[in-house]
C-alpha cells in the first residue's frame, strides 16, 4: 500500500478549507524582523538576541450553525518577548506577549462583514487566501500593551524635571504678594 504524499502548506497564502479539512497544523519560528509592523514597535536599543516569534496554527472543521454545512476554523496561538520601551525609565523592557485566537473561515468578505456584527467568534475570509503571517502579526499588535513599563525599573526614575536642591538653589525668591512686587517694578 502506498503512503498517501505529505501536503505542503503555504502560510503566505494558505487554502483555509482543506487546511482545516485535513485537521492540519503549522508551526515554526520566524524572525521579528519578518513582521515589518510588529519589528518597527520594537526598542531601538533593544538586543536581538531575544527576537523570535513563536506559532502554531491548527485547523478543524466544526458543523455549520442550524445544521449547515462543517465550518472552517483556525486556532492561532503566538509566543514572543517583545522588546518594547518602558513608559516609565524609558528603558527597554521585554514583554511576554501571548496569543490564542479562534477564527471562523465564511465564504468571503461580504459575507464576513454581514455575519460581523451577529458572530461572537473573528470571523475571516476563505477567499482571498489568507497569508497567515499579516494574521499572527495584526494578532500580535493587538496584543501589545498601552503602556509598557517595568514592575520595577532597573535604574531610579526622577519624577520631576530637575533635582530638588538644584531647583531651590536656581530659583528666585517668589514674593508673597505679586502685586506688591508689581509696586515695586513701578518705581
Amino acid at each position: 500500500m502506498k503512503n498517501a504524499p505529505k501536503i505542503v502548506w503555504n502560510p503566505r497564502r494558505l487554502d483555509m478549507r482543506a487546511f482545516a479539512q485535513a485537521g492540519a497544523s503549522l508551526q515554526a519560528e520566524e524572525q521579528l524582523s519578518t513582521f515589518a509592523r510588529l519589528h518597527a514597535e520594537r526598542a531601538p536599543d533593544a538586543s536581538v538576541a531575544s527576537e523570535s516569534v513563536r506559532w502554531l496554527a491548527r485547523g478543524e472543521m466544526r458543523p455549520g450553525a442550524s445544521g449547515d454545512e462543517p465550518e472552517a476554523w483556525l486556532l492561532l496561538q503566538v509566543d514572543v518577548r517583545m522588546p518594547l520601551t518602558c513608559q516609565r525609565c524609558l528603558g527597554p523592557v521585554d514583554v511576554p506577549l501571548t496569543v490564542e485566537r479562534w477564527f471562523r473561515f465564511v465564504a468571503d468578505e461580504a459575507t464576513a462583514e454581514a455575519q460581523d456584527d451577529d458572530s461572537e467568534e473573528d470571523l475571516l475570509a476563505l477567499e482571498p487566501r489568507p497569508n497567515l503571517l499579516d494574521v499572527l502579526e495584526d494578532e500580535m499588535l493587538m496584543a501589545l500593551p498601552l503602556v509598557p513599563m517595568h514592575e520595577v525599573c532597573p535604574i531610579p526614575v526622577r519624577m520631576q524635571v530637575g533635582d530638588v536642591d538644584e531647583a531651590a538653589d536656581d530659583a528666585a525668591p517668589v514674593p508673597q504678594n505679586p502685586f506688591a512686587e508689581l509696586a515695586r517694578l513701578k518705581k
